[in-house]
This record gives structure tokens, sequence and C-alpha cells, in this order.
């Protein structure tokens, strides 16, 4: 059983705990869960700005002659398409059709310097890092710099007003998914992405751990006049469900293919990789099974892990991630079905606590935008 004192702290850990934030164990770090609510926390992402502290994330610089190679090997996207500056999103597929791990790929220079940055995901990070490592055999240097950098995201349709007078740069015009290194004012340089995992818009700072409270209060000043919240794990988990966003450990893990969870679009077959043949099988054949996304129609929550249930009463697969949609006002969920089940309209049960609940296939995301 971890304790507290097992945990890793972030830099801005005493930040969220005078700001009275329910601290609680995740992936090794003790991270906030929510300060004054999730859903109070979600509507501040949703409709204005919120910031989180993503600082357990994992950041791994990949340098040399064939770092583009290794990326090519152990990635299923297509990284030679990225430009200087760019961002793609992929996955690692783990030899047996599963996943190790999603990860972001950024491609960048910074004068002299080309390289790549890869980020992981905070729970995978030792199991990432050893499983790259062990694919090495290109030419390409490996560092890990995720115990000295923060990382915020600043997620929100009032991101860019926030955060737009901290930068010598235009941050406004940057497309999604790009990314540059620039200088925060009061901070010094950071690597600004407009990436995020809420699909309400808006920035993620990575910042030297030494620079982390600055940024952060800089952030908090510049937007009060929007209404600024910080927003922890919790809200994160409900806006990213919105958008039918997988979770590692909850919607993709070493049992679930690209494939099934429909991430057939960062699966690209022009090039060699990791499970190329495997997967390139799954498509063509088809799979059994599939990621959907549904509402419940009878009042109740499911939650990871219930079983779903065919009309016959018969168990034919389990809910991977499950809330109370906080801007919908309406139960979702996310669930492998079998394939004949997966078109949207199709029926399912839940088994919450032994009693059968409706439910209704839908397409993701489940937020439209208006």
């Amino acid at each position: 059983m971890e304790t507290t004192t097992d945990l890793k702290r972030t830099a801005l850990s005493h930040l969220h705990e005078a700001l009275g934030a329910k601290m609680v164990p995740f992936a090794g770090y003790l991270m906030p869960v929510q300060y004054t609510g999730v859903n109070d926390e979600h509507h501040a992402v949703r409709n204005g700005v919120g910031v989180f502290d993503v600082s357990h994330m994992g950041e791994f610089i990949v340098r040399g002659p064939q770092a583009l190679e290794l990326i090519q090997y152990i990635a299923s996207n297509d990284a030679s398409k990225l430009e200087p500056g760019k961002v793609q999103y992929s996955c690692m597929p783990n030899g047996k059709g599963g996943i190790v791990d999603d990860l972001l790929v950024y491609r960048m220079e910074h004068g002299e310097d080309k390289h790549y940055v890869l980020v992981v995901n905070a729970s995978n990070m030792a199991k990432d890092w050893a499983w790259i490592q062990k694919k090495n055999t290109f030419d390409a240097q490996l560092e890990d710099i995720s115990d000295h950098m923060s990382l915020l995201a600043v997620q929100g349709p009032k991101a860019t007003d926030t955060l737009k007078g901290l930068f010598t740069v235009d941050i406004g015009a940057m497309p999604y998914y790009s990314a540059q290194y620039a200088e925060m004012k009061g901070v010094g340089l950071v690597l600004i992405s407009a990436t995020g995992y809420t699909g309400a818009g808006g920035y993620e700072i990575y910042v030297p751990n030494k620079f982390a409270v600055a940024a952060w209060n800089s952030v908090f000043a510049a937007g009060a006049a929007y209404g600024i919240k910080p927003a922890g794990l919790a809200a994160r988990d409900t806006l990213r469900l919105e958008m039918g966003f997988c979770l590692y450990g909850n919607d993709i893990d070493d049992t679930t293919s690209p494939i099934e969870a429909g991430l057939g679009w960062i699966t690209k077959f022009t090039k060699d990789f990791i499970d190329g043949p495997v997967l390139k099988a799954q498509k063509e054949a088809g799979v059994a099974r599939k990621l959907v996304g549904f509402e419940l129609l009878d009042r109740g929550i499911a939650r990871h892990d219930h079983p779903v249930l065919d009309a016959t009463g018969k168990v034919v697969g389990k809910v991977t991630s499950g809330t109370m949609s906080p801007t919908l006002q309406k139960p979702i969920g996310m669930a492998y079905v079998p394939t004949e089940m997966s078109k949207p309209g199709s029926e399912l049960w839940v088994d919450i606590r032994g009693k059968a609940l409706k439910g209704v296939v839908v397409k993701t995301p489940f937020l439209t935008k208006a």
C-alpha cells in the first residue's frame, strides 16, 4: 500500500495544498483531484479558463541521426509527416497486438538542436523508458527529462486571452497541435504547445521545475479577469470523456489493439513498425470487438469494469469509462462491445449492482461544438 511519504510531489504541490485541494495518490505522485468541486472546475474549463498541474507526465528527448527511424519503428503514426514545430498523437504497439502507451510526439528545433520530444503517461513512465531503450538499435540518443520539468495545461476558450500578454510571440496564431520554444515573461524559455486533453482549446506549457511557481503565479494573475480556476484530475477526466478521448489503463491497455480502440487513424501502414502486419491484418479482416461511446437511458451512472449485456442478458463486454456529463447532464461512458453491437443506435445494458440499465450506442465525441 502506497503511503503519502512514498509518493513524489510536483514543484507545485504546496500551492495546491494552500488552495485547499483534495490530494490523492495517482501514478506514484500526490496529485490534486479537486479544489472547489468537479462540476465547478469542469464548467470553468469548458466555458472560461482553468489550469491543471500535469507535471507528473513523462518527457523523453530523442536526438541523433536516426531519431526519426527509432520513432517510426516504435510508434504507430507516421512521424515522417511532422514538420518542425508540429505535434502528433500516436501509440506504441507492444509486439502482441496491444498498446504499451499512447503519447504525443513533438518535432522541435532550438537553434542547432534538432530533436523530438515524446510525452508519455505518468503511470507508464518507467515501462515506456525501458521499452524504448530496449528497442533502440538505431543511432539515436535518449534523455529522460521528466523529473526536471513541470507541465501546466491552461485550457478553455479564454486560454489565449489569458496567456497572450505573457509571451513575446503571438500564441493566438499557433495552429492546433503545433509547438514552439518561446520566452515567457518573468519565467524564461519554455516549450508551449496548442494541445490539451479537454476539447476546450488551450495550451500546455513545459517549464523547468525551478520556474514552475513563477509560471503558475503569472498565469493566475493574467487570468484573474477571466475567472481562472485551478482544476484537478476529476475534472480532467470528465472533460476528456465528453470528447471520447482514451485514457490509458481504462479504455486502452496492453490487451487492446489500436484498431479495436478506434485508433486506426493514428495507425499508418506506409512504414514498418512494431505489430504493423498484425494490425494491418486486423484492419483488413475486421475485429470482433470495438470501443464505443454510449448514453444510459435509465437512471444511473456506469463506471469502469461494469459488465455490458446484450438483449438476452448475456455479458458481452465491459465499461471502460463512465461518468455523469457535467455539460450534457446525462450519464455517458465508453465500453468494448461485439462489433455487431457497435453501430450508433444499438441498444445495450449495463449491469450496475445487479440491475440492468438500458443504454444506447452513440457517436463520439459526445460533445459537439454548436
